[in-house]
């Protein structure tokens, strides 16, 4: 069988790919003894044993047509593969066929129709990146950054403790309504009143907003009451720490900001026909995390969208741009790779790949290997960005 000239592809919109040809009737004849087989091995018939019915008894029980549709589905099956090598189709998800002709002792007619990876035209990505490098923000945390966040502990601080006394002011006011046998006006925390003595007036507990007049100095033995107990031994050494952690969190931030602003510059100027498959592949992963972290909350989907109002449906209309998005930047990290020969450490892959396993031992081999693998050539690709200048 010739493959170049028994078929014709077409490039469709969408990234999409249409074939149409003929199979000759001796590649599906091939495959009859497989069909019949495939639907006499159940096959019961008063004077045969289940599975041993004659060839002829299977054809006439289930039809022509029907053993013609199975040796056509095999063929194509078979095709298949050799169909998309020699035309160079990089094809993603399964193919929609239509059988075209379909008769005993005649080519075999169809056309398929399948998504393939789409072509994309890059910008100077190198550019894009110097320009963006140059204006990258600054990790470095100040003062004002540290004495900001020990105000929002020492806040946090003073808010907890007078929730605390808010809990214990009511405790005690139920005990005592329940001591006296009156159970039918226990106080609620909006009737929860602290009176002082000597005083007629009621002072309302109820948990307010800290204010900043109301916040201690920051002293030694202050410190020592905050974290774990030995966690702070003074106003230096807290301030220290408190810097160390910011230092971190900021870091990751503006590592995560800048290179969003990097991939968002490159995909905004990429040419990328996006199809519709690989839209919904992301949002079915995004449908899977969310699945799996609403599990963790012993919780189930159909009611977490019942809580919300919305239909699944919905969130997948909300959820598109954002899928459309990760997809162009996977293409535009694939194709930067590939342009600079980046490929992952081996050394590194063989590393991740085994800890992978170790933790998931049910997990398919393969597909760890090139999810990982995919993993640090993005990175690999995220870091060459980061250093052009």
């Amino acid at each position: 069988m010739d493959f170049v000239k028994n078929f014709t592809v077409t490039k469709e919109d969408g990234s999409q790919v249409q074939v149409s040809g003929e199979i000759p009737f001796d590649q599906l004849e091939k495959h009859r003894p497989a069909a019949i087989k495939h639907y006499g091995k159940d096959m019961e018939i008063d004077g045969f044993r289940k599975g041993h019915v004659p060839d002829d008894e299977v054809v006439k029980r289930v039809g022509e047509m029907t053993i013609l549709s199975d040796m056509a589905e095999r063929a194509l099956a078979e095709v298949y593969p050799e169909l998309c090598k020699v035309h160079t189709i990089d094809a993603i998800g399964h193919p929609k066929i239509s059988l075209t002709k379909l008769a005993d002792g005649n080519p075999l007619g169809f056309t398929l129709t399948v998504a393939v990876l789409p072509e994309v035209s890059l910008p100077d990505y190198k550019k894009i990146a110097a320009d963006i490098n140059k204006e990258k923000a600054s990790a470095e945390v100040t003062d004002e950054e540290v004495d900001a966040q020990i105000k929002d502990i020492l806040r946090q601080k003073i808010a907890y403790e007078r929730m605390q006394k808010l809990a214990q002011k009511k405790a005690q006011a139920e005990q005592k309504a329940k001591d006296m046998g009156d159970a039918t006006e226990l106080p609620t925390p909006d009737t929860v009143t602290d009176k002082t003595e000597g005083n007629s007036e009621e002072e309302d507990t109820d948990v307010k907003a800290v204010t900043d007049e109301e916040i201690p100095e920051l002293t030694d033995d202050l410190v020592k009451e905050l974290g774990q107990p030995g966690q702070f031994t003074s106003v230096a050494d807290f301030k220290e720490k408190i810097k160390e952690h910011l230092s971190i969190e900021k870091e990751r931030e503006v590592n995560a900001s800048h290179r969003a602003k990097i991939t968002d510059k490159i995909i905004e100027e990429s040419d990328i026909d996006l199809p519709q498959i690989l839209i919904d592949s992301e949002i079915d992963q995004m449908f899977a995390q969310m699945n799996e972290d609403l599990t963790r909350a012993n919780l189930k989907m159909e009611d977490y969208l019942a809580h919300i109002k919305k239909t699944k449906e919905d969130l997948a209309a909300e959820w598109k741009p954002a899928a459309e998005k990760r997809a162009k930047l996977q293409l535009v990290l694939n194709e930067i790779a590939k342009a600079e020969d980046i490929k992952p450490d081996k050394q590194q892959l063989e590393a991740q790949v085994s800890q992978l396993l170790e933790q998931y031992k049910d997990a398919d081999k393969q597909r760890v290997r090139i999810y990982v693998a995919s993993v640090l050539t993005n990175e690999a690709v995220m870091q060459m960005l980061e250093q052009e200048t």
